[in-house]
C-alpha cells in the first residue's frame, strides 16, 4: 500500500531567501513576488512545482473580524490580544454588522484582489484559515482565563462558545458571498483546527466541546469531518468517535505518537515530522524514522523545510517518501 506524503516550505525560509521580513509577506505585494521568485529555484531542486506570489498564511481572520487586535512582529508569528477582560464582558458581545469591515480583513482582501489583477494565475480567495475551533477561539478572545470559566461560570462559558461557533459560521458565509456572490456553499469535507480543546479534560467534552464541534460541522454541511488538535491525550481519543471524526491530525502533539495512534485512534490519522526532529536527527536516523512512521499506517505523513542547512536531510526524506509512495 502506498504511503501518501506532503512537503511544505516555511514562509520564514521564503522570507529569508528573499531578504524580506516575515511581516512583509502579510502586507507588501512586492515582497510576496520577491519571495516567490527567491524560493522557486529551491523548489525546482527538490522536484516540487513552483509557487505563485501569495499572502502569508494566517490563522486569525475570524477573531480579527470580531475586533480582536492582532500584532505582526517583523520576523515572528502573529499574536492575538484578548478583547474580553472579564466574564461580564461576555454578556455584551455582539456580532459585527459587517464581518469583512475590520481593517485587517480589508487589507488582506485588497491584497489578494490586487494579486489577481496583476496576473490571473495569482488570483486567490484565501486570506487565511477559515476559523479556529470554538475552544481555541474562546482562548484567543479571553486569554487563559477562559480555561477556568467552565468550572467557575459554566453558563457564560456556553454563551462564549456559542458566540465563537455562530460567528465563525457567519464569517465564513460573509467571505464566501464576497468572492462568490449568491452562489451557495455546498456540502463537502470540512475541518476544525482546535488546538486548545485538549486543555479541557475528556469528561468535559460532552458538555463543552462536542456540541460546538457538531454545530460547526453541521453548519458547514460537512460530508466528512476532519479535526486538527495538538493538545489531546490518549484519554481524549474516544471523544473522536463520539464526534464522528473521519480524519484526525494531531499536528505537533507531544502526547500522541504514531505507534499509540495506530493502536488507539478510532479513525485514520496523519503524522507530522516536526522541525526539531529534522534538525536533531541525522539523515540515516530520519530515513529510519520515516519508515517506522509509515509502518504505523498513517493516511498521510507531512514534513517541511525551514532552514537551508537541512537541505540534504530534506532531500533524503523526499527520496524515501517518494519510494514508499
Amino acid at each position: 500500500m502506498s504511503q501518501k506524503f506532503g512537503i511544505g516550505i516555511a514562509e520564514s525560509l521564503m522570507a529569508a531567501r528573499a531578504g524580506v521580513s516575515l511581516k512583509s509577506l502579510h502586507f507588501d505585494i512586492e515582497a510576496m513576488i520577491k519571495a516567490a521568485e527567491a524560493i522557486n529555484p529551491l523548489l525546482a531542486e527538490l522536484g516540487m512545482p513552483p509557487t505563485d506570489p501569495h499572502i502569508a498564511g494566517f490563522g486569525y481572520p475570524h477573531v480579527a473580524s470580531l475586533g480582536a487586535h492582532v500584532e505582526f512582529p517583523e520576523d515572528g508569528e502573529p499574536n492575538v490580544f484578548p478583547m474580553i477582560k472579564s466574564p461580564e464582558d461576555i454578556d455584551n458581545l455582539k456580532e459585527p454588522v459587517d464581518y469583512l469591515a475590520a481593517p485587517l480583513i480589508q487589507s488582506r482582501l485588497n491584497i489578494v484582489a490586487e494579486l489577481g489583477r496583476r496576473r490571473k494565475e495569482w488570483a486567490s480567495q484565501r486570506i487565511g484559515h477559515a476559523m479556529e475551533g470554538p475552544i481555541t477561539t474562546a482562548v484567543l478572545l479571553m486569554g487563559d482565563d477562559f480555561l477556568m470559566l467552565p468550572y467557575d461560570d459554566p453558563k457564560r462559558a456556553h454563551r462564549l462558545l456559542s458566540y465563537c461557533t455562530e460567528t465563525a459560521l457567519h464569517y465564513i458565509e460573509a467571505l464566501h458571498r464576497h468572492f462568490n456572490g449568491d452562489v451557495p456553499m455546498g456540502p463537502g469535507p470540512n475541518g476544525i483546527p482546535d488546538d486548545f480543546a485538549g486543555m479541557l479534560p475528556p469528561n468535559m467534552f460532552a458538555e463543552f466541546v462536542l456540541p460546538y464541534w457538531n454545530r460547526f460541522y453541521e453548519g458547514m454541511q460537512a460530508t466528512s469531518r476532519h479535526l486538527h488538535s495538538e493538545l489531546l491525550r490518549e484519554d481524549h481519543l474516544p471523544c473522536l468517535k463520539k464526534a464522528k471524526i473521519d480524519r484526525f491530525d494531531p499536528g505537533a502533539d507531544q502526547y500522541l505518537n504514531p505507534e499509540l495512534l495506530s493502536r488507539k485512534c478510532p479513525c485514520p490519522f496523519q503524522t507530522l515530522i516536526k522541525s526539531w526532529e529534522i534538525n536533531d536527527m541525522t539523515a540515516d536516523q530520519l530515513e529510519k524514522f520515516y519508515r517506522d512512521i509509515a509502518a504505523c499506517k498513517p493516511f498521510h505523513i507531512r514534513f517541511s523545510m525551514d532552514r537551508m542547512d537541512t537541505l540534504d536531510k530534506i532531500k533524503r526524506l523526499l527520496k524515501v517518501a517518494r519510494e514508499l509512495a
